[in-house]
């Protein structure tokens, strides 16, 4: 794996970190892997791979901040 991108699961316990359930991070790394960038999505193709899952328990409800936020943290 390169340096540039940690991993999927490596952001994701960084946004846990942050006070986010483990279900609430993975949605928000989600969110912002399916509204990356052309130019991101080129350096990492493994983004294209991100598809809209329906939560059987509900949906976890995602700001702009958080996704924001999330999509900083990928770079």
């Amino acid at each position: 794996m390169s340096k540039a991108h940690p991993g999927f699961k490596a952001v994701q316990a960084k946004i846990q970190r942050e006070g986010y359930s483990k279900r609430a991070a993975g949605a928000i790394l989600a969110n912002a892997s399916r509204h990356a960038s052309a130019s991101a999505k080129r350096k990492n193709p493994r983004l294209k791979r991100v598809g809209d899952t329906d939560y059987q328990g509900g949906m976890v409800h995602i700001t702009r901040a958080m996704a924001k936020k999330a999509s900083r943290m990928m770079k």
